[in-house]
Parts: structure tokens; C-alpha cells; sequence
């Protein structure tokens, strides 16, 4: 059996210390998940595992199950003695999550512990900044970094058009362009891939995420599809997986995603350009909407700023949690939730205090 370069699959420090607290279990890494359990990769090659009855037991809701991408402690190695069984998540250093489908509040982690998210939208009919802005809120909330990925440029007529219009709402934010009738398309992406990192690829169906990873790895491992004449992609990819490249990380590869439900997004990143805005308004709690000396609507009036990225804005913090806070309650919210275990923004800064101070000595 061949020996598995554990960090080179992004295996850190921390996640050994935080596995040494348990005894008689091994570090594995969710590389798919099935209806009824999961395939995991361990130092000695990959096994087929399934949650331990008390991990089901105290399971409280959807995102606490092991997702792809998750460094669980699993009971063995191999086969020889049947499928093994998951008995821990170590701690996710990121996530993508989304909204299940319906009006649940439960939300689905589509992949963990990434480093990079590659945001995949076509230059044809796919293309949808409102839908990328969604994204790029998910993708910033998640801790990882978002990197936008216009894919199928040779169907686009006016690719510098829509270049100005993804660089008008993707701040701080890499956009590479890339090709599918090309071998030389998907290099501008290798400078992303490193031993120890892990990049997943989000996006609808047919925009060529399996196309990419192909290329990326030098065979057609994963099966592609041609976007439909209707111009809607054809579902391809029908679960999350886990791909290891050889001294070059991993790639996790993502089904489409036709809705992109929010339960959190990080909207002062992804909507910076109207946070800067908003602290010039006469109003510290300025709803956009009609306050004197509103500096959002005044962008508005001299067509700094669209009607469309507005009400986007307006759309999204409303799906969040974050509904009705500007962006300084929004800090204060997302400090205190760090502190819950702690009790809060109160004792958030005696702990940072007590920790420049120790610096000091």
C-alpha cells in the first residue's frame, strides 16, 4: 500500500496537537461523501468509514457531520477488518457553507479547510454578477481566499465589458481568465497549487470546473460535460471530491450549484466599496434609503455606484444574519460570537489586553 504524504494534503501542526488529545485513533481526511458514509485518505492509502452511533448521537445539526475536506480521527488505516469508523472533527480552519434548500435554518458545509476558493463562472449566459456577489460574500465569510475564474472566454464578444464589470465589484480580489479550447488556459492557475494547500472550485453546472481540475492534473479523471445548446450546463459532477496532486496539494471539486443559500456571508469585504461609502454618511445607522446627506445615494446620483449593487446589498444583509447591523455592530457581532465560550465583547477585550500586555514583558 503506498504511503500518503500527509501534509502535503494539508496536514498542520495544529491539527496533530488537537489529535493528540484523543489516544488509539488515526488522522484521515474526508475525500467523498456518500449517502451512507464517506471515503477517507490516512498515511497508509484510502479507506471507506462511517460516524460512530455516539457521534450520531450528539450530533446537534447538519454542519457538525463530517464534510469533505474534514480532518477526522478514525479507529484504522486499512481494510483489513472492515470500514473504519470516524469518532472526531478536529476544529475546521475554513469553510463554504450555504443554506440547505427550503426554509430550514440548516446549513451545509460544502467544503473545509480550504485555502483557496476558485469562484468559476463562464463568459456566456452563465455570467451573473449578481450571483458572483453572492459568492464572493460566502467565499470571504469562509476564512479562506476567493479567486475569481472567468472560464470559456473564447464564447465571449465584449470580454473587456464584462472584465470591467466583475473588477467594479470584486475588491481585493485575483480574476484570471481562462479557456477551454486551449492547452495553455488553465496556467495561469498553477501559481495557486503548492504541498500543503488545498483549493476547491465552486460554481453552476457547465462552467468547466472538472475541465479545469483535468488540466490541472494532466488526465481526464473527472468526467466533464459541454454546456448544453440551451446554454445550461448539464449536472457533471454529482458529489464533492477530494483530489491529491503530488507535491502539489489538493483540488476539491464541487456539484453545481443552480441556489446559493445564505446563513453568513462577509459582506464588509465583499460590498467594501459601499461600507467606504457609508462612513461618510451624516448618520452612523444610515439606511441608504432616504436620510439627508446620504453619501451611498450620493454615489447613486453621480453614477458612482448602481441601483442593482444597492438593492444586491440590501438583498443579501437581509438574508443574513446580520439584518439591520452596519458594519461596526456587524465587527462587534462576529468578535462576540469568537468569545461566546468566553462571555463576550467584555471579556474579548480583557483577553487581548491581558495579551498585549504579556507581550510587553
Amino acid at each position: 500500500m503506498n504511503h500518503i504524504d500527509m501534509k502535503n494534503i494539508g496536514l498542520t501542526e495544529e491539527f496533530i496537537q488537537e489529535a493528540n488529545k484523543y489516544k488509539d485513533l488515526y488522522i484521515g481526511r474526508i475525500t467523498s461523501q456518500y449517502k451512507n458514509g464517506y471515503k477517507v485518505i490516512t498515511s497508509n492509502g484510502e479507506l471507506s468509514a462511517e460516524i460512530s452511533g455516539k457521534f450520531r448521537h450528539n450530533v446537534k445539526s447538519l454542519s457538525e457531520y463530517p464534510a469533505v475536506g474534514d480532518f477526522v480521527l478514525v479507529d484504522r488505516t486499512n481494510h483489513s477488518q472492515g470500514n473504519g469508523i470516524i469518532h472526531h472533527v478536529l476544529t475546521r480552519k475554513s469553510a463554504f457553507e450555504r443554506k440547505v434548500a427550503g426554509n430550514t435554518t440548516d446549513t451545509q458545509v460544502v467544503a473545509a479547510n480550504i485555502d483557496t476558493i476558485f469562484i468559476c463562472m463562464s463568459l456566456n449566459n452563465d455570467f451573473n454578477l449578481r450571483r458572483l456577489e453572492r459568492y464572493l460574500s460566502i467565499a470571504w465569510d469562509s476564512s479562506a481566499i476567493p479567486v475569481i475564474v472567468l472560464t470559456k472566454s473564447d464564447l465571449c464578444n465584449d470580454i473587456d465589458v464584462k472584465l470591467k464589470e466583475v473588477a467594479s465589484i470584486a475588491f481585493g480580489v485575483d480574476v484570471l481568465v481562462t479557456t477551454s479550447i486551449s492547452n495553455d488556459g488553465y496556467r495561469s492557475l498553477q501559481k495557486y497549487l503548492s504541498s500543503g494547500k488545498t483549493l476547491a472550485f465552486i460554481g453552476s453546472s457547465g462552467v468547466g470546473k472538472s475541465t479545469l481540475i483535468n488540466c490541472l492534473l494532466g488526465q481526464s479523471l473527472l468526467d466533464t460535460s459541454e454546456i448544453r445548446s440551451d446554454d445550461k450546463g448539464r449536472h457533471t459532477t454529482t458529489r464533492r471530491d477530494l483530489i491529491i496532486l503530488p507535491n502539489l496539494g489538493v483540488v476539491i471539486d464541487t456539484p453545481g450549484m443552480r441556489e446559493l443559500g445564505i446563513i453568513s456571508a462577509d459582506l464588509t469585504k465583499s460590498f467594501a466599496d459601499i461600507d467606504e461609502l457609508a462612513s461618510k454618511c451624516r448618520f452612523s445607522d444610515c439606511t441608504h434609503k432616504s436620510e439627508p446627506n446620504c453619501a451611498v445615494q450620493q454615489a447613486i446620483n453621480d453614477q458612482i455606484l448602481s441601483v442593482d449593487r444597492l438593492e444586491s446589498y440590501w438583498k443579501l444583509k437581509k438574508e443574513t444574519k446580520y439584518d439591520g447591523l452596519n458594519s461596526r455592530m456587524i465587527e462587534k457581532e462576529k468578535i462576540n460570537e469568537m468569545f461566546h465560550s468566553m462571555g463576550g465583547m467584555k471579556n474579548a477585550r480583557k483577553y487581548i489586553k491581558e495579551k498585549s500586555r504579556n507581550k510587553g514583558k
